[in-house]
C-alpha cells in the first residue's frame, strides 16, 4: 500500500492513474485520456475520441459514464494519498474533450462527507462477473448502503421487486434481440472481443466472457456470435434475478458524468461487502427502452441496470499502462499521460 504522500512525484502519479484506469467502462473501451498540470496540482480528465462505439453508444453517454467512474477512483486514490481532491465537471476550456479535472488540495474534508473506508482497497478486487450467481438475495443493510452510496454522488438506485425486476430484464432482453439482428452493431461489439494472447490493453479477453443463461431468463449480452470460436457451455443462472437501476433526475452530460461515480462508489460498496456485480447495458442502448425502463418513475433517466449477488469472482480484464508518455508533433501533447 502506498504510503500518505503531498509530493505530486512520480510514484503518486503512477498510484492515482493506476486506480483511474481500473474503473469499469463499456466493452472494456478504456475511453479516457489524463494531463497533469504539476502547477495547479490538477489531473484534466479527456474522452479520447478514438475508443468509442458510434452504433451502441452515438451520444457518448456510456463513455461519459466510464470517465465519471474513472473520476471516482482518481477522487478515492487522492484521498489515500492525503490530498483532498476537488473535482470541476465540464471545465470551460477551449475544446470539448475535458470533462473533468481533479485538483489535488490539502483543504481539510468537510464536515458530513459520506465515509469511503474501505473502497480504495476494493478498486482492484472489482471485477465484472459474467457468471450465474447463487440466488441468494443481497441483504437489505447492504442493498439500503449502496443506494446511499449512489445517493451521496447525486444518482439514485432502486431495487425494484420481483414483478419490477421481470419487467426490467425482458426490456433487457428486447434489446439483447435487437442487437443480434443488427449486423452493424453485431460487428462493432465483436471488435471489442479479443483472443487469447492478443497483444492488446483494450477489449475483452475471452476468458473472462461468461456462459449463456441455459434457461433463457437471464439477458446476458452474447459477446462471441457469429465468432468461429469455442463458445462456453450454457448454464443455468439463478432463478429470481436481483437487480438495481441506477437512474438521475435528469439526462445532461454532467448527469452522465455523475451517474458514472455514483456507478463505481455502488460497485465498490458491493465488493467491500463480497457482493458479485454485472452490467447490463442492452436496454439503454436503444432510446424507447430505455424511457421504458424508467416505468411510472417521475423525471427518471435511467442510465444502468445492474445485476448483483453471490457467486464466482468475475475475469480480470487487461488495461492499458498509465504512465507519462512523451510528447511530440505527432503524439499526445507534453504533460499528457495515457
Amino acid at each position: 500500500m502506498h504510503t500518505h504522500s503531498r509530493e505530486v512525484d512520480a510514484e503518486a502519479v503512477q498510484a492515482l492513474l493506476a486506480a483511474a484506469v481500473a474503473a469499469p467502462s463499456i466493452h472494456n473501451t478504456q475511453p479516457w485520456r489524463f494531463r497533469l498540470d504539476p502547477d495547479s496540482r490538477s489531473i484534466e480528465v479527456r474522452a479520447d475520441q478514438g475508443r468509442v462505439l458510434p452504433r451502441a453508444d452515438p451520444e457518448r453517454r456510456a463513455q461519459c459514464l466510464s470517465v465519471g467512474a474513472a473520476v471516482f477512483n482518481l477522487r478515492l486514490a487522492a484521498a489515500h494519498l492525503g490530498w483532498t481532491p476537488v473535482v470541476r465537471l465540464l471545465p470551460a476550456t477551449d475544446d470539448s474533450d475535458p470533462l473533468a479535472t481533479v485538483r489535488l488540495t490539502i483543504a481539510p474534508v468537510a464536515d458530513g462527507q459520506p465515509s469511503q473506508d474501505g473502497l480504495y482497497e476494493a478498486i482492484e478486487r472489482r471485477h465484472t462477473s459474467r457468471m450465474p450467481f447463487t440466488g441468494r438475495p443481497v441483504p437489505e443493510p447492504i442493498v439500503t448502503e449502496m443506494i446511499t452510496a449512489a445517493r451521496a454522488e447525486g444518482a439514485h438506485l432502486d431495487v425494484p421487486d420481483i414483478i419490477g425486476t421481470r419487467h426490467l430484464l425482458r426490456l433487457t432482453q428486447t434489446a439483447e434481440t435487437r442487437n443480434a439482428g443488427h449486423p452493424d452493431r453485431t460487428a462493432e461489439t465483436r471488435t471489442w472481443v479479443t483472443a487469447p494472447g492478443a497483444d492488446t490493453s483494450y477489449g475483452i479477453p475471452m476468458t473472462a466472457l461468461g456462459p449463456r443463461d441455459a434457461s433463457g431468463r437471464m439477458p446476458v449480452r452474447d459477446f462471441t456470435r457469429e465468432l468461429s470460436a469455442p463458445h462456453l457451455p450454457a448454464l443455468r443462472f439463478e432463478r429470481h434475478a436481483q437487480v438495481a437501476l441506477l437512474w438521475t433526475a435528469r439526462d445532461r452530460r454532467e448527469d452522465w458524468l455523475r451517474a458514472g461515480q455514483a456507478l463505481q462508489r455502488v460497485l465498490l460498496t458491493a465488493t467491500r461487502r463480497g457482493v458479485r456485480t454485472s452490467m447490463l447495458h442492452q436496454a439503454m442502448e436503444w432510446p424507447e427502452l430505455r424511457a421504458a425502463m424508467a416505468g411510472s418513475r417521475q423525471r427518471c433517466c435511467p442510465q444502468l441496470l445492474i445485476r448483483l449477488g453471490y457467486g464466482p469472482d468475475g475475469g480480470w480484464t487487461p488495461r492499458a499502462s498509465a504512465i507519462p508518455v512523451p510528447g511530440s508533433a505527432a503524439g499526445p501533447e507534453p504533460g499528457a499521460l495515457m
